[in-house]
């Protein structure tokens, strides 16, 4: 295994993936070498079942390892919405804009101490030569903030406040939230367990 494939067509979610993987030690490739590469239909009821299903489609296309990864914003005072759609809140064809302020404006006059929230990422790991996926997963809590701050990162980060430092995702220098956040914490997990694929290999070559 020299080299594995990312499974997602978002800019922003391959920069910070790739980032996190870059000490794997094996060649990251993107779905932007392989334009003709489907689209996959995220019409999952979970987020390991949209990773799942969005890693096995790249690997069977590419012949390659593929990675994928599914994020869901749980907000209690929406009762577990925006879930799994929080990709979509707003609708199709949004921007991240769009998503946080439809969040914003549900949660008007609701008290921060009344706004907690997690982020939960799932990843998927397939391989066109095994039938099992692997999956593992990453949980951040928080609060979401009643208005924006910062300007880093994406999706729901200007709003997603981390309680422990006083400052919002997009308040994090890029460094600062690959140790902490949601992604980073199952991507860690995803190395461990594609370091253990390629001993695998390796034993088995």
């Amino acid at each position: 295994m020299s080299q594995i494939v990312l499974a997602t067509h978002n800019p922003d979610k391959r920069v910070e993936i790739a980032a996190l993987l870059s000490d794997l030690g094996i060649t990251v490739r993107s779905l932007a070498e392989f334009p003709q590469a489907p689209v996959v239909v995220e019409d999952g009821k979970t987020c390991e079942a949209n990773a799942i299903k969005k890693a096995k489609v790249i690997a069977d296309y590419t012949g390659l390892m593929a990675v994928a990864d599914d994020t869901g914003l749980e907000v209690d005072a929406l009762g577990g919405r925006p879930g799994v759609h929080a990709a979509r809140y707003a609708g199709t064809q949004v921007s991240y804009e769009d998503n946080w302020k439809k969040l914003l404006r549900e949660l008007d006059g609701i008290p921060l101490e009344q706004r907690g929230a997690r982020f939960l990422t799932v990843v998927a790991i397939a391989s066109p030569a095994r039938e099992r996926v692997d999956t593992v997963e990453g949980v951040l809590n928080g609060v979401i903030a009643q208005r924006p701050a910062g300007t880093g990162g994406f999706g729901y980060d200007p709003v997603f406040l981390v309680s422990e430092l006083g400052k919002t995702l997009a308040e994090l220098m890029p460094a600062e939230k690959n140790r902490i956040s949601h992604r980073a914490q199952a991507f860690a997990k995803a190395k461990a367990v594609l370091r253990l694929l390629e001993k695998s290999v390796q034993v088995g070559a």
